[in-house]
């Protein structure tokens, strides 16, 4: 349980609101902030704008997933006003809080440097990455169904990185029928490409492996896809690129060849929100619960 606590919840989208009730549940007390136009009401959760909130009693400050932009404001869906986190907000709270983000930025790394805050980045975590696979892929699939004339059975994919969704892109794909190839560095990573049944190459050879590609889908979060790469595809292939923005696709290049190539960062949260979410939640249970029991002297 959380009862005691007290937590800021800033900005978000839908897979908040999942976060939010399960922390509910566990009788945390909570400020809501950027979430005027929520029509739902929680138990325990008080909704308030930034400069009504006493951050001198928040022991944790959880951020959507996307954190903050680097002038420091936050995504709301809820809300039609700024929500802008400042280091002096973050100098206000109390020494042991700490903040949570999906991901980070310099912006958000250097206030919470300056501030002496631990920043958690839930999107680090192995455990995080691999549920949001799950959605991920089922998102890569409404895609590729959605942008081609073609079934996924049959039809040549390409997938480029073998981390923790590249894996599971790639064995849903050939699951489906495809005949999926895999580019990756490390040879540990071609080997386990190779007892996949799946068919290997090194990234070195990008350029002389995409000839036959119908869809290419890219989870590396540096350029990659390049004009050179793009040139040497038919001029049928859908580029996904599940990377973070800006994703590792020259789309400047491909728009002007004519080859369909989408930014999908996020899927999760668009194709799933509420299984999102409760990944998301139950995992900051989790962390708060450990945090809570450590501060209180009751390390597990």
């Amino acid at each position: 349980m959380l009862t005691g606590m007290q937590i800021a919840v800033m900005g978000g989208d839908a897979r908040q609101l999942e976060i939010i009730r399960r922390l509910t549940e566990l009788d945390a007390r909570l400020s809501l902030i950027g979430f005027e136009q929520l029509d739902h009401a929680f138990t325990g959760a008080v909704k308030e704008k930034l400069d009504e909130v006493d951050f001198s009693n928040i022991d944790a400050l959880i951020l959507p997933v996307p954190g903050t932009n680097l002038e420091g404001q936050v995504e709301t869906i809820f809300s039609n006003e700024k929500v802008i986190l400042t280091g002096d907000i973050v100098s206000k709270t109390p020494e042991h809080c700490t903040i949570y983000s999906g991901i980070s930025n310099s912006y958000l790394d250097e206030i919470s440097k300056e501030a002496n805050r631990s920043l958690i980045q839930l999107f680090e975590r192995d455990d995080v990455a691999i549920y949001n696979s799950i959605p991920t892929v089922e998102g890569t699939i409404m895609m590729a169904i959605q942008h081609t004339d073609f079934t996924i059975h049959g039809s040549n994919v390409t997938v480029l990185g073998l981390g923790r969704v590249g894996m599971s892109v790639a064995r849903t794909f050939a699951a489906l029928g495809a005949k999926v190839k895999v580019g990756a560095r490390k040879s540990e990573h071609l080997a386990r490409i190779t007892e996949m049944g799946l068919t290997p190459f090194h990234l070195s050879e990008l350029v002389n492996e995409v000839k036959d590609t119908d869809i290419l889908i890219n989870t590396a979060t540096h350029l990659i896809v390049t004009a050179m790469v793009i040139s040497k595809l038919p001029a049928h292939t859908l580029i996904i690129d599940l990377a973070s923005k800006p994703g590792g696709t020259d789309f400047r290049y491909a728009e002007k060849r004519g080859i369909k190539a989408l930014l999908a960062p996020g899927l999760p949260g668009i194709v799933a929100p509420k299984t999102a979410g409760q990944i998301l939640a139950n995992i900051l249970a989790q962390l708060l619960q450990e945090d809570l029991g450590k501060r209180k002297g009751k390390v597990k």
